[in-house]
């Protein structure tokens, strides 16, 4: 069995959507200071490296992250390399092959940015392709991008259109080494109740 591990490493400095928390970590205790055990502790926003979206993220009377179906965070995957500069249409994926597809994770060419470096160019969903991936009955929609939608937008159509009608979002996947194909994903989030996401331990396995 072979295992790509495509989270983020959380750590200093690891990019955040600009406005987010930045992620910090600290020791509360340590073994070389006289303490029984090391210790520490984490502040970091539900959005920071690879995550996963709930619908409370955009609506105030949607389930919190909690929540979410398991289910929907794990099982057969596709990897699609997409070639696209600027976005991603639903031209793009019409002739696809879309047979047995319940998961998807699109590999652009934000995968080749490294963790530490936010570029608001990144690759986005159209909301005409997000709304062919719910009417083909995808469970959950991956991205390399830090957002399933533009940059410069506040709508956040995409991000509506997949959550709407039950479609999990995940957000800043490391596809790099992945070559496109099948597999199996596992990206569980943590249960955190009454918040709108969570960052996730993605892996594939072939």
């Amino acid at each position: 069995m072979e295992i790509y591990d495509i989270s983020q490493t959380l750590c200093q400095g690891i990019a955040v959507w600009p406005g987010d928390p930045e992620f910090h970590s600290r020791w509360v205790m340590r073994i070389r200071e006289g303490a029984s055990s090391n210790v520490s502790a984490v502040d970091l926003c539900a959005h920071t490296g690879t995550h996963v979206d709930a619908p409370l993220h955009l609506d105030d009377s949607g389930y919190d992250i909690a929540d979410a179906p398991l289910a929907r965070f794990v099982g057969s995957a596709r990897v699609l390399a997409i070639p696209a500069a600027i976005s991603i249409r639903a031209s793009d994926l019409s002739g696809l092959d879309w047979t047995n597809v319940e998961r998807v994770l699109f590999k652009t060419r934000n995968s080749s940015l490294p963790e530490q470096r936010f570029d608001e160019n990144y690759v986005y969903l159209e909301k005409d392709a997000a709304a062919f991936l719910v009417g083909k009955g995808i469970l959950l929609v991956g991205t390399d991008a830090p957002s399933v939608d533009d940059f410069a937008g506040t709508d956040l159509p995409s991000h509506r259109i997949l959550l709407q009608h039950g479609t999990v979002i995940l957000e800043g996947a490391r596809l790099h080494h992945v070559p496109p194909g099948d597999y199996e994903l596992i990206c569980l989030p943590l249960k955190l109740a009454g918040l709108d996401g969570s960052p996730v331990r993605a892996i594939l396995r072939k």
